[in-house]
């Protein structure tokens, strides 16, 4: 079994102590691939980098909605400089948070905007972050993600209604399920990713946040994404196996990697 952790920090201050033990911890759980996406310019520079020291992790690079601000003509332009690198095959995270709302809405979807434009000019996916903003996120999709030219989509940590799925993934995204899907209340995502067709989903941590149960509390890393596989089968009524299958080949087509090229090494 082979699991791809879609969204992890990996370059983030939580894992300085023990980054290398927590990659061994994933590969012994099973999981062979990493997608580090960004919050903003210095994230992006550590995602690259490190994807540039490991043949198992990759890179998404960008601007968080909650540092939507940063996003002037400089910081798009060293964006766009990292994404010249073949290992940063995104951008993201970016996206609308009308949760901690810390900048004007005009300011955000200016930054989302910009940043989907990248995307396009480069032919890659973006990963977005929406919280309590999913009305406006598909809406900005819509008119600045369609058509010629239009980028996959992966709606991390996906916390919109039924509605809101069918749609998404009738314009052809992805859905990114992690520890939430085991939190007591989240029946609406339970149902979403019981009835989602298998080969819209991809699976993800988030590390070092949104540690599933029975763990909620601690940091979360990357091996628990086999966790979440786990519920993901008992919630279909299908073998750990072909979810693992599906989640990851799902992903490597998402993201345009090779099967081999991830399992490649495992150090």
């Amino acid at each position: 079994m082979t699991l791809f952790d879609t969204h992890c920090h990996l370059d983030v201050e939580a894992f300085n102590g023990d980054r290398g033990a927590a990659f061994k911890r994933a590969h012994a759980a099973g999981v062979t691939a990493f997608l580090n996406p960004a919050f903003d310019l210095a994230s992006s520079q550590r995602a690259a980098a490190l994807a540039g020291q490991r043949p198992d992790v990759w890179a998404a690079v960008g601007v968080h909605p909650n540092d939507a601000g940063e996003l002037d003509d400089a910081v798009l332009a060293s964006l766009e400089a990292l994404l010249a690198q073949p290992r940063v095959v995104a951008v993201g995270e970016i996206g609308l948070d009308y949760h901690w709302n810390r900048h004007p809405v005009d300011v955000a979807k200016a930054a989302f905007v910009r940043q989907i434009a990248l995307a396009r000019a480069h032919g890659v996916p973006v990963i977005i972050h929406c919280r309590d903003a999913m009305a406006d996120a598909l809406d900005v999709l819509a008119a600045e993600n369609s058509g010629p030219g239009a980028v996959p989509v992966l709606l991390h940590a996906f916390s919109g209604d039924a509605d809101q799925a069918r749609e998404a993934i009738r314009r052809g995204y992805w859905l990114g399920i992690g520890g939430p899907l085991t939190y007591p209340r989240a029946e609406t995502l339970r149902a979403i990713a019981q009835d989602a067709p298998l080969e819209r989903l991809v699976l993800e941590t988030d590390s070092p946040y949104l540690t599933p149960d029975p763990w909620r509390g601690r940091r979360n890393e990357p091996r628990h994404v086999a966790d979440v596989a786990a519920r993901l089968a008992v919630i279909r009524g299908i073998d750990l196996a072909e979810v693992a299958a599906a989640t990851t080949q799902n992903a490597h087509s998402l993201f345009k990697i090779e099967s081999s090229s991830a399992q490649a090494n495992t150090r």
